[in-house]
């Protein structure tokens, strides 16, 4: 809303001795003038606040899903390495099932030949 016409009429006026009323209403912009043109401008800005907000809203979803997927696809492929369904890597075995087995085997069962059989079904 810029007033071109009036800045090329202030370019004409010649100021020889003292300014007066009209001469300033042709140099300056109006309260209501201003006024307009700050509204204008914070609606400007507010239009670009928003877009570059939902820019980034969209980017930043994009780069949380795909650091999502890649943590949750190391989370199973690390379980199921030490669940012993996919081989191992590099020779690094991280398979804890036989080990575990081999525990429960050697503890429990050892635990079970020591109790009677009678006091185990309360007779």
């Amino acid at each position: 809303m810029a007033r071109t016409a009036t800045k090329t009429k202030s370019t004409q006026i010649k100021l020889r001795g003292s300014m007066t009323e009209e001469t300033i209403k042709q140099l300056c912009y109006t309260k209501a003038e201003v006024d307009a043109m700050v509204a204008e401008a914070v609606e400007e800005a507010r239009r670009i606040d928003e877009a570059s907000m939902a820019k980034h809203n969209r980017e930043a979803t994009i780069i949380s899903m795909i650091l999502g997927f890649t943590a949750l696809a190391l989370f199973v492929d690390g379980l199921l390495r030490i669940l012993g369904i996919i081989p191992p890597f590099m020779h690094l075995d991280v398979n804890i099932i036989e080990k575990v087995t081999d525990r429960v085997e050697m503890d429990v069962m050892h635990k079970i030949r020591q109790v009677p059989l009678e006091r185990l079904f309360g007779r």
